[in-house]
């Protein structure tokens, strides 16, 4: 997988046009999903570099993350004409760029694309480093393959198009980063008034954890060994999110991923003495601004079961973690035991 080029943008105008033109292509497509179509879109259709450019629409949410929008996608390439040589651009939210990437890299086997993120969480985790997929089976980004996009560009205009729930959502993966990063990125990023958003200042931050990610996705591009670290959270919130899905109560992810934080940091500080103020201050922070994900002890063997399938577990029957003994202090391949889990859950639950 080749390095991303990722654009902080200063004028949506010329860094699309720039990027457009550094690819040669036949056509050009454009995929959304049926909010972007009408939030977005909007903003770069009367570019000229977009001007012929033909529209594929899916379904929003996570919930059509599937293989039948991806078929979807498919079909309008296919009856579009597209060839080897076309461009897709993904407009959109971590779910197109998501399913966007996939269907990009395996039509035909494999045209270029261009990642537009729309949204908080997009800029700062989906759309940058190379990760594609879609749900399957009940199981979160189950299928898919590396392959990153040819150029990804950040332009923090759309971020005023988001309401307060999905910037939250995107705040929770540039929380990790400052969790696995230093203690002065973590500190600004717990003192950030998202009550009264300073949109100059949000796009420095932006910056700053898309540096984080691409530094450690430029080590460990198929994640092998340290990308691990991007997991943080995300064992137990991708269960989260997974029951939430099966239950038809749908989770943002980036509200799943800020409450397995506080799991695993809970497993970190038993296990890894993660400092126990710093742990409080960022427990306190997710749950003012999150809430709490709402299960009891019933749903223990279900979550135990959706964490048995996650995909970075090494060997059948364990759960693998990633945790943190300090922020920045990263501890990959840790695996806990079923009491072990279940106390971290009963800590959740009681807390």
């Amino acid at each position: 997988m080749g390095r991303q080029d990722v654009i902080l943008s200063t004028g949506l105008s010329d860094s699309l046009k720039a990027a457009v033109e550094q690819i040669v292509h036949d056509r050009l497509f454009v995929l959304t999903d049926e909010t972007t179509l009408h939030l977005c879109w909007p903003l770069i259709s009367p570019l000229p570099c977009m001007q012929g450019a033909q529209m594929i629409t899916i379904a929003p949410t996570d919930e059509n993350k599937t293989l039948e929008s991806l078929a979807h996608v498919w079909t309008a390439l296919q009856q579009g004409g597209a060839t080897r040589r076309s461009l897709l651009i993904c407009l959109g939210g971590g779910m197109v760029t998501d399913l966007g990437g996939f269907a990009a890299s395996t039509f035909k086997r494999g045209i270029a694309y261009i990642n537009v993120p729309t949204t908080l969480l997009s800029m700062v985790d989906a759309a940058v480093g190379g990760k594609t997929g879609i749900n399957f089976g009940g199981l979160k980004n189950e299928v898919g393959v590396f392959n990153g996009a040819k150029a990804v560009i950040l332009d923090a205009e759309f971020l005023r198009t988001l309401d307060h729930e999905n910037l939250l959502s995107g705040y929770a993966e540039m929380l990790k980063h400052g969790l696995i990063s230093t203690t002065e990125h973590w500190l600004e990023l717990l003192t950030f008034d998202l009550d009264n958003i300073d949109y100059a200042r949000l796009t420095q931050l932006v910056a700053k954890s898309v540096k984080v990610k691409e530094r450690i996705v430029e080590e460990d591009p198929h994640e092998h060994g340290i990308r691990k670290a991007l997991n943080l959270g995300h064992t137990v919130g991708h269960a989260f999110e997974s029951l939430a899905l099966e239950e038809h109560r749908t989770v943002l992810h980036g509200y799943a991923v800020a409450w397995g934080l506080v799991c695993e940091l809970y497993l970190s500080a038993v296990r890894m003495d993660f400092p126990h103020d710093k742990f409080y201050q960022t427990r306190l922070f997710i749950k003012e601004h999150y809430g709490k994900f709402p299960f009891t002890c019933k749903h223990y063997p279900r979550l135990l079961e959706l964490m048995a399938h996650d995909k970075k577990n090494l060997e059948a029957g364990q759960v693998n973690f990633t945790l943190l003994a300090d922020i920045g202090d990263i501890r990959i391949n840790q695996t806990a035991s079923k009491e072990e889990i279940e106390d971290m859950f009963d800590f959740y639950c009681s807390e």
